[in-house]
């Protein structure tokens, strides 16, 4: 396997407690709110950290972010946006 592309090898998946899901999101947001509630049950099945950051708070995030809040990373890669699908997180978070 050594010689395989790597294109052809798969990828060992991460130990839950190595990935990381982050929310991006403002205070007094009710879809944030919603999706705060589907991660802090999946990370807590799953035993995955996970941290919420405020667009208010980095303007750099807000410039990014803006239109889309609330935001879910996946270990910094964009997972999706605005609501949060219970099942697709948790397969993104097992395989």
């Amino acid at each position: 396997m050594a010689g395989m592309s790597p294109i052809f090898r798969r990828r060992k998946p991460a130990a839950p407690h190595d990935r990381l899901v982050t929310l991006i999101g403002k205070p007094d947001c009710h879809l944030c709110e919603d999706a705060q509630q589907v991660i802090e049950k999946v990370c807590a099945d799953l035993g995955v950290p996970w941290e919420r950051k405020d667009i208010t708070q980095d303007k750099e995030l807000h410039d990014k972010y803006w239109e889309q809040i609330p935001v879910v990373l996946v270990d910094g890669a964009q997972h999706t946006f605005w609501r949060v699908n219970e099942a697709r997180l948790r397969k993104a978070l097992t395989e």
